[in-house]
C-alpha cells in the first residue's frame, strides 16, 4: 500500500447500493485528456482499471496507463504492461503440481535460510477437483457410484495432499471431487463479475479478473470476467504476488447479427466461429463480441463461445457486461446486493454494454451472421475443421480414404457415393460382446460422450439432447451395442433439471447414465472401450470414431483405440450413438425403424426451438443453484474422512503420486550468468501443429512405457498405474511420459510413431526418455526442432516442465502458441524462432547435426537475434540467425533466473 500512486487522481468513493466503496474511475483519464475511452474495447477498459489500481511507479507506471488509454488499434503490440489478476483458478491436474511446487519452494526457502511461510498465495486461489474421474463404468445405473469409488481408490494420496495444502496455505480453497467441472463451477458460483475486498480500512470494488491453469478458463469471459488460461508455473507466480507481464494486445471485434435458425445450436455457432477466427488469425489477440446479435444469445450460449477461445487461438473471447449478465447472476443464486453492486459499478465505469454509447474501435472486425449457422461437426483431429452436417457423410468418406492411405479409383467412387466400399475400405471384424457378436467396420462410433464444459454449462443444448432421447425412446430406438455412451455433466444442477424436465429416464434408456461430474472424455478420461471391440479394431486395422460434445479432439487424446474424433452438440452425440456410424446422411438415411416398422429420421426427433425454450423455462430453476452451491466446499463423507497431514512443511514420503521436484536442487541466492549452448544434439525433430497433447503426458500409462517401468520398480501393479494426469505431482513419472504420445511423429526416427528417437551419433533407436538419460550421462545438452504453431492446445505446464527435465535447453520452431511459449520461458527453456521465410527444411537441417547457439553469454534481451551453427558429421557448418522469443523485459528476468519460480523464490528472501 505504501507504494501506491494515483497520478491521474482516479481514486474515488462511490455509493454502490449496499455501501460506500473505493473505486478507480476510468473517466479520470478523460478529464486528464488521455485517450478516447468512449470507444476503447470493453476488455481493454477492464485492463486499464487494473493498471490504474496497481500504479506503483515500478511495475505499473503512468506511462503504461497512458499507453493503454491511447491504444492504437492498428499498431503491432510493443508496450509491456503488468496485469495483476484478482484471483487464480486451478483444476486438479494442473493444481496438484502447483501445490507440489509451492510445498517444494517452502523446502527451498528453508535451505536458503528464509521463512517458509513467506511462500504463501497472496492472491486468492480456488482449486476444483474435476479432472480425475474416469469412465471406467458406463451405461449402467451404478456407473456414477462405481466410478467415484475407483476415483478415490486411485487418488487418495493426491486428495490427502490437497487437503493438507488447503490447511497449510492461506488463501487456498478446494472444491471437492464430484461437484462439477472447474469452469462451470466458476460460471455458476465462484465468479463475482465485480469484486468487493477490504483494502486497509476501506472496501474496494473492482472488476473480477483471474488467470487459470486450464486454457478453457476463458469460458468465464462469457460472464464479462477478464481472464485466460496460463501455465501452472505462471499461475503459481500470480498466486505469489507476481504480475502477469503482457504486451498490450490487438483486439479483434466479432460483430454478431441476426438470430440462430431452428436446428442450429450454440455448439454449431462456436464451431463456425472457431473456423472463421482460425482463418482470420487471432493468436495472441483479444477477441471481443459485439453487435445486435448479442441480445439473442443467452449467457450460457456466450459461455459456450468464450470457452473455445483456445481453439480459435485467441487469448480471450470477451463478452461485455449487459442486462443478460445481470439476469444470469440473479438467476444463478448470487446475493442480490452483489448483483446490484455489479450493475452500479459497471454503469459508473462505462462497462455496461447495451447503453447508448459509440461502437468500440477494433484492430479488425469480423462479421458473423447467426442466421447462416448450420448444424455441424468438427474433426477428425482439429476443432477448427468444421463440417456442415449435410456434408458429413461424403466428407467422412474422404477423411477415411486419407487415414487409410487409399487413393485409387474405387475409393474415389465410394467417397463420391457412386459405389460400394471395396478392398480395405470394406474390412470388418467380429467383436464378441456379452450381448452377442457384432460386426465392426470403418467409421463405427465406439464412443459417444456428452461431456466437457463447452456444452454442459448450457441448458439449451443439454435439454435438446434430453428431448431428442425422449422421442427416440418413445419410437423404440436404441443405441448400437458397440457404442460406449456416457453423460458427464459440468455441475450437479444439470441432473436436477434433467429430472425436472423428465428426460433423465430416456437418457438412461439410451445408455447415457450419469458417469461423474467432471471433465472426462474430452481430456482422455474416456476409460477403456470393450476389450472385444479393441481386439476387433486391431485385428482389421479399423478406423473407428468418437463423437463428443467437447472442445478437444486432437490425435491420440480421446482413446488409443480411436483414430477419428468429432466434436458435436449434445443432441448430435445422441443421434450418432443411435446411428452407430459416421457413414450416415441424416437428411436421407434413417436412424432406424420404430416399433411399427416405420423409418425414423433425425428430423422426426429433433425438438423445435420453442420446445427447448419452454422446457428450459419450466425445468431450470434458481433454487437449484442455491441448494447445490450452499455447501460446495464441504464435500462428501468420503472427502471429509480423509486423513490429513499437518504442519507448514510437507512431510515428503515415497508416494508414487506426490514427489518433491528437483527444480530447486542446488539453487543459490543469486542466478548464475547465462552461457552459450554448445555441442547440443536434437532430441526430437517435429512437424507443424504439434500440440501440447503430443508433448505433455496424458491419458493412460502404457504398460511397456518408461513410466510403467518406473512404477513397476516402485511396486505398483499395472492395474494401479492410473493415468498421467493423476500423477502430475510426480516428476519421475511425468518426465518419462513427455513426448510419448502414441501419435507423435519424430522426423529424426522416420517410420516410427510415438515417443521414439535416435541417439546420435550412433543412430540407435530408443525411447525419447532413454535417449535423454544417455545424453545426460554424456554431458550433451539438447534442443528440439519444430514447425508452425508449436505447442498449440491445452495450457499444460508439464509440456514445459518435462521438456526441461529431459535436458532440453532450447526449442527452435517456425512459430509458437502463446501459452506454451510462455511456459517454456517459465521453466528456463529458451524458445527460438526461425527468421521469416526460413524453416528447418529451407535451411537443409536433418536433425543429425551438432548445434551451437551463441549470443547468450552477453545477456539476453527481448527479441534478440542469436546465431545458430549446425554442423553435420563430416560436412560444412550451417550458420543462421534466430529470434529469441523472449518478448518482454520481465520474461528476460524469468529466463535469467532459470524460471519464474526461481525468480519468485529469490524475490521473497
Amino acid at each position: 500500500m505504501a507504494n501506491e500512486k494515483d497520478t491521474f487522481h482516479s481514486r474515488a468513493q462511490v455509493r454502490l447500493g449496499d455501501g460506500d466503496y473505493e473505486i478507480f474511475r476510468l473517466d479520470a483519464l478523460e478529464r486528464a485528456g488521455v485517450g478516447d475511452l468512449a470507444t476503447l474495447p470493453f476488455s481493454l477498459k477492464v485492463l486499464l482499471e487494473n493498471l490504474l489500481r496497481h500504479e506503483d511507479g515500478e511495475t505499473v507506471t503512468a506511462d503504461d496507463i497512458q499507453a493503454l488509454a491511447a491504444w492504437d488499434p492498428g499498431a503491432e503490440p510493443a508496450t509491456e504492461v503488468a496485469y495483476r489478476p484478482a484471483r487464480v483458478l486451478l483444476q486438479d491436474f494442473t493444481g496438484v503440481p502447483s501445490v507440489v511446487d509451492l510445498a517444494a519452494m517452502r523446502d527451498a526457502m528453508v535451505a536458503l535460510g528464509g521463512d517458509p511461510t513467506a511462500i504463501n498465495p497472496l492472491s486468492p486461489a480456488d482449486l476444483v477437483i474435476d479432472h480425475s474421474v474416469q469412465v471406467d463404468v458406463s451405461g449402467s445405473p451404478q456407473a456414477f457410484g462405481k466410478n467415484v469409488a475407483k476415483e478415490y481408490q486411485r487418488n487418495r494420496e493426491r486428495y490427502q495432499f490437497l487437503r493438507w495444502g488447503q490447511q497449510a496455505f492461506e488463501n487456498l480453497r478446494v472444491v471437492p471431487p464430484d461437484t462439477g467441472i472447474v469452469h462451470q463451477v466458476n460460471l455458476e458460483y465462484l465468479a463475482s463479475v465485480v469484486t468487493a475486498r477490504a483494502h486497509g480500512q476501506t472496501m474496494r470494488a473492482f472488476p473480477d479478473s483471474l488467470v487459470g491453469t486450464d486454457s478453457h478458463t476463458t469460458m468465464i469471459n462469457g460472464l464479462g470476467v477478464f481472464g485466460w488460461g496460463v501455465g501452472g508455473i505462471e499461475a503459481e507466480a500470480a498466486m505469489l504476488g507476481q504480475p502477469i507481464s503482457m504486451l498490450i494486445p490487438q483486439v479483434v471485434g466479432v460483430r454478431l447479427s441476426g438470430t440462430l435458425p431452428g436446428g442450429a445450436t450454440a455448439t454449431d455457432l462456436v464451431l463456425t466461429i472457431t473456423e472463421v477466427l482460425r482463418k482470420t488469425g487471432v493468436v495472441g489477440k483479444f477477441v471481443e463480441f459485439f453487435g445486435p446479435g448479442l441480445s439473442s444469445l443467452s449467457l450460457t450460449d456466450r459461455a459456450t463461445i468464450a470457452n473455445m477461445s483456445p481453439e480459435y487461438g485467441a487469448t480471450m473471447g470477451f463478452f461485455p457486461i449487459d442486462r443478460e449478465t445481470l439476469a444470469y447472476l440473479a438467476f444463478s443464486g448470487r446475493d442480490p446486493d452483489a448483483v446490484a453492486r455489479v450493475e452500479r459499478y459497471a454503469a459508473e465505469q462505462g462497462l455496461l454494454s447495451g447503453t447508448d454509447g459509440p461502437e468500440p474501435r477494433f484492430s479488425k472486425v469480423v462479421d458473423v451472421r447467426l442466421g447462416d449457422v448450420v448444424p455441424s461437426i468438427a474433426g477428425p483431429k482439429r476443432p477448427q475443421d468444421r463440417i456442415p452436417l449435410v456434408k458429413a457423410k461424403p466428407e467422412w468418406r474422404k477423411i477415411l480414404c486419407g487415414l487409410t492411405g487409399i487413393d485409387d479409383g474405387a475409393a474415389q467412387k465410394w467417397a463420391a457415393q457412386t459405389a460400394e466400399p471395396a478392398g480395405k475400405l470394406a474390412d470388418t471384424a467380429i467383436a464378441k460382446l456379452d450381448g452377442g457378436d457384432v460386426r465392426i467396420g470403418h467409421g463405427h462410433v465406439v464412443i459417444a460422450a456428452i461431456t466437457s464444459c463447452t456444452n454442459t454449462s448450457n441448458p439449451q443444448v443439454m435439454l435438446a439432447a434430453g428431448l431428442l432421447a425422449q422421442r427416440a425412446v418413445a419410437r423404440g430406438l436404441s443405441t448400437k451395442p458397440w457404442v460406449k455412451t456416457s453423460l458427464a455433466p459440468g455441475s450437479q444442477v444439470v441432473t436436477e433439471y434433467f429430472e425436472a424436465a423428465g428426460v433423465d429416464k430416456a437418457l438412461d434408456a439410451l445408455g447415457f447414465d450419469l458417469v461423474g461430474y467432471g471433465c472426462t472424455t474430452c481430456i482422455g478420461n474416456s476409460g477403456p472401450v470393450d476389450p472385444a471391440i479393441a481386439a476387433a479394431v486391431g485385428e482389421a486395422d479399423l478406423v473407428v470414431a468418437s463423437v463428443l460434445s467437447g472442445n478437444r479432439n486432437f490425435e491420440g487424446r480421446i482413446n488409443p483405440v480411436v483414430r477419428a474424433n468429432f466434436l458435436a452438440s449434445p443432441p448430435l452425440v445422441v443421434a450418432y450413438a443411435i446411428a452407430g456410424t459416421l457413414d450416415i446422411d441424416f437428411e436421407t438415411d434413417p436412424l432406424g425403424t420404430d416399433k411399427d416398422g416405420n423409418e425414423v429420421f433425425l428430423r422426426d426427433l429433433w425438438p423445435s426451438p420453442e420446445e427447448i425454450t419452454e422446457t428450459v423455462r419450466k425445468s431450470v430453476r434458481s433454487d437449484m443453484f442455491k441448494e447445490r452451491y450452499g455447501h460446495v466446499f464441504e464435500g462428501t463423507e468420503e472427502w471429509r474422512k480423509l486423513a490429513i497431514p499437518t504442519g507448514n512443511i510437507y512431510d515428503w514420503n515415497d508416494s508414487t503420486y506426490i514427489r518433491k521436484p528437483t527444480f530447486f536442487d542446488g539453487m543459490g541466492p543469486e542466478p548464475e550468468p547465462m552461457t552459450d549452448i554448445s555441442g547440443a544434439r536434437v532430441l526430437a525433430m517435429l512437424g507443424d501443429s504439434v500440440t501440447t497433447d503430443h508433448i505433455s503426458p496424458a491419458g493412460q500409462i502404457a504398460k511397456d512405457s518408461p513410466a510403467a517401468r518406473y512404477l513397476e520398480s516402485k511396486g505398483v501393479a499395472p492395474a494401479d498405474f492410473n493415468q498421467y494426469g493423476t500423477r502430475r505431482g510426480n516428476h519421475e513419472v511425468m518426465m518419462r511420459g513427455t513426448f510419448a504420445n502414441i501419435r507423435l511423429r519424430n522426423l529424426l526416427a522416420p517410420g516410427t510413431e510415438g515417443g521414439v528417437t535416435r541417439h546420435l551419433p550412433d543412430g540407435e533407436v530408443m525411447s525419447i526418455f532413454d535417449a535423454s538419460v544417455a545424453y545426460a550421462a554424456e554431458g550433451v545438452p539438447l534442443v528440439v526442432l519444430a514447425g508452425k504453431e508449436y505447442g498449440s492446445g491445452s495450457s499444460r505446464d508439464w509440456a514445459a516442465k518435462g521438456t526441461l527435465l529431459l535436458g532440453v535447453r532450447a526449442v527452435i520452431a517456425d512459430s509458437y502458441e502463446r501459452i506454451h511459449r510462455s511456459n517454456l520461458i517459465g521453466m528456463g527453456v529458451l524458445p527460438l524462432e526461425y527468421l521469416p521465410g526460413q524453416t528447418a527444411a529451407s535451411l537443409g537441417l536433418t536433425g543429425e547435426e551438432v548445434f551451437a547457439i551463441t549470443g547468450l553469454g552477453g545477456g539476453i534481451s527481448p527479441k534478440k537475434r542469436l546465431t545458430v551453427t549446425a554442423t553435420p558429421a563430416g560436412g560444412s557448418p550451417k550458420t543462421f540467425e534466430v529470434i529469441a522469443r523472449i518478448d518482454t523485459p520481465q520474461e528476460v528476468e524469468y529466463l535469467r533466473h532459470g524460471g519464474i519460480l526461481q525468480y519468485v523464490l529469490r524475490s521473497r528472501l
